[in-house]
């Protein structure tokens, strides 16, 4: 029997090559491919958790570990820095109700309205409706300096600033944008026969939107709630000018422990804890869901 192997398929023969054959170029070049890619994904990894992880650790220092030329991996584990921002007059319950009052009513709204405008931008047919959409999310690239000027008037004016309703229509005006074109694109991966099936059957428009299309998009709504929750939750440029007192969210009182007298970099690496923290478990619970919508609707556009 030779060294080669013959094997038959649909009448042709196929002969494959014997072991210790060298591989191909082409065999080769896929192989090197694989391993940059493996090492981009190692290098990009890295440079994502080795900040969260230090700033997890930091945040368990005391302030001559924290502050210390050299770095500490080893050190006695301490919580006065999360005790710290609970007590006295760093009291961050307050910002932390307004966080989750501000971006959640935020987010739900978005996805709310986003949905009902989005079904409506995928099933209308009209001419320049592919402009349309790009205007829609073009308002999201908008510089936020050409946006809190004007809403920064409108809100003194009925009496919006330093207040959670004015949060939530500031994080609005770039969350709605996103949510719209977001969800035209889940929208239009459906079908229409299945809600013209409906039709059929009895179902009014909207008995056909809420029970046939919106389970089957379920993977779109978690997704654009989840991607406008963070946006809101992160989001430190609209706090800063239409917060107040009653209404100053996470991302400003971590601001305020940067002073003109020092850092405290222990109470900082801890409020950054309990920012990030969150939101990565948010996004771990609705792993599914996020994976299945930002690789169905979200990446072929409208």
């Amino acid at each position: 029997m030779s060294t080669a192997q013959v094997a038959q398929t649909k009448g042709q023969a196929v002969t494959a090559a014997p072991r210790g054959t060298p591989q191909s170029p082409l065999e080769a070049t896929s192989k090197r491919t694989r391993w940059v890619v493996a090492l981009l994904l190692v290098v990009a990894l890295l440079w994502t958790l080795v900040p969260l992880l230090w700033m997890l650790l930091s945040s368990f220092k005391n302030r001559t570990d924290v502050t210390s030329a050299t770095p500490q991996l080893l050190f006695g584990p301490t919580l006065d820095n999360y005790r710290n921002l609970f007590t006295g007059s760093n009291n961050l319950w307050p910002y932390i109700l307004h966080s989750v009052l501000a971006a959640g009513i935020s987010a739900v709204l978005a996805v709310g309205l986003g949905a009902l405008a989005g079904y409506g931008l995928a099933r209308t047919q009209m001419r320049g409706k592919r402009h349309l959409a790009f205007w829609i999310i073009s308002t999201r690239m908008a510089p936020i300096a050409a946006v809190v000027v004007p809403l920064f008037i409108i809100f003194r004016g009925i009496g919006l600033i330093d207040s959670i309703p004015g949060l939530v229509l500031a994080y609005l005006t770039f969350n709605l944008p996103f949510a719209i074109w977001l969800m035209s694109a889940f929208f239009a991966e459906v079908p229409p026969s299945l809600e013209e099936s409906a039709l059929v059957a009895g179902c009014t428009r909207w008995q056909a939107f809420h029970t046939v299309i919106l389970p089957l998009t379920k993977s779109g709504l978690v997704t654009t709630f989840v991607l406008c929750l963070v946006f809101a939750w992160n989001d430190y440029a609209f706090a800063v000018v239409f917060s107040g007192p009653n209404s100053q969210t996470l991302p400003i009182a971590a601001s305020q422990l940067v002073t003109q007298t020092g850092v405290d970099w222990g109470q900082l690496t801890a409020i950054g804890t309990i920012v990030v923290v969150p939101m990565m478990l948010a996004g771990l619970a609705v792993r599914r869901w996020l994976v299945t919508g930002l690789t169905l609707g979200a990446v072929t556009g409208e």
